[in-house]
């Protein structure tokens, strides 16, 4: 009962921060701002994405215990459904690598945007861009 409501609580919260972090990119005129803001969601996605993968009984990687390439035995299905009952699932864990590494490229790019924004019109608020093109 208390782990159910601690996981909706984490859930919640994370969903909350995600919420405040894409208002803040939709209002805040200042580009760093927004770079700070985008970075807060994609974290947020992110844990959002592992604690979908959560499964409370899982206790063990997904590695079949005492299997080796020399004299391999397939297992049989009570063995596998047993296995996968207290596994836990990789593939959130794989997602998250890889966007992770995908967000540092994306952040690596659009602060070489910002730092040329900024030198072009020596500023970096839209609304006074906006005010220096008219």
């Amino acid at each position: 009962m208390i782990e159910t409501l601690l996981f909706y609580t984490i859930v919640i919260t994370v969903g909350a921060t995600a919420g405040v972090s894409l208002y803040g990119i939709v209002v805040k005129p200042h580009v760093v701002k927004k770079l700070v803001l985008l970075t807060v969601l994609s974290d947020a996605v992110n844990i959002l994405v592992v604690l979908f993968g959560y499964y409370s009984k899982a206790v063990s990687p997904p590695v079949y215990p005492g299997g080796s390439l020399e004299g391999f035995v397939f297992p049989s299905s009570g063995e596998l459904w047993d296995f996968s009952s207290v596994s836990v699932d990789p593939m959130p864990q794989v997602l998250i690598v890889t966007a992770i590494v995908i967000g540092l490229a994306e952040l690596t790019f659009l602060s070489l945007i910002t730092f040329k924004l900024g030198s072009l019109h020596k500023t970096l608020m839209f609304n006074r861009m906006e005010a220096e093109e008219e």
